[in-house]
């Protein structure tokens, strides 16, 4: 059996990441893992440890840190650490899978970086920063302070977007979820020639 590839996605907060890579994870032909990043936050709503993410103290968190156990890891906000497992990786790949990734725009360039040629990287841009506020106040889950601060935090993500290996932008869900596909099919094919 062939090993998986890596494919990471990266996006401001609200662009929709999220929404495509669970349209993806639906074409089997695609051969998607979804990777469970681990996070020193608090769960939000219903999510459950070991299905949105590992939900670590911060102690645990940097303990696996200091002895090796990210790929990736950052304090994205003051205490709040999100970071991807080796074991994760491994789990995924090693069973033929291609391990799609959600990932913040540091953590996705140090996994390419970390894989080079076995990973793909692609940034969701939104379609303009007006239709990204929208988006952030229609769901309806953050507060004031926390809209604007993944604003702020969006305007430098996207700075990071021409690193990437590709670029998509979410202006229609149905042609990105295409296009992103489109774009994982020629990585993995070529891959395997």
């Amino acid at each position: 059996m062939k090993e998986g590839k890596i494919i990471i996605l990266s996006a401001p907060s609200g662009t929709g990441k999220s929404t495509i890579i669970s349209r993806l994870m639906e074409y089997d032909d695609l051969r998607l893992g979804f990777s469970i990043s681990a996070t020193s936050r608090s769960p939000r709503g219903s999510e459950q440890h070991g299905r949105e993410y590992y939900f670590l103290t911060e102690r645990e968190f940097k303990d696996k840190a200091a002895h090796g156990e990210f790929v990736e890891w950052e304090e994205v906000y003051p205490g709040t650490c999100y970071g991807t497992l080796l074991s994760e990786v491994e789990r995924v790949t090693h069973e033929g899978r291609n391990l799609i990734m959600d990932v913040d725009v540091k953590g996705a360039l140090n996994i390419k970086r970390f894989f080079g040629g076995k990973a793909l990287a692609i940034f969701v841009m939104p379609p303009s920063k007006e239709e990204l506020e929208s988006r952030l106040r229609l769901r309806s889950t953050d507060s004031e302070e926390s809209i604007q601060k993944r604003l702020a935090k969006a305007d430098f993500e996207m700075e990071f977007a021409p690193k990437f290996d590709a670029v998509v932008v979410n202006d229609d869900l149905e042609n990105a979820v295409g296009l992103t596909a489109d774009r994982i099919r020629q990585f993995t094919e070529e891959a395997e020639r």
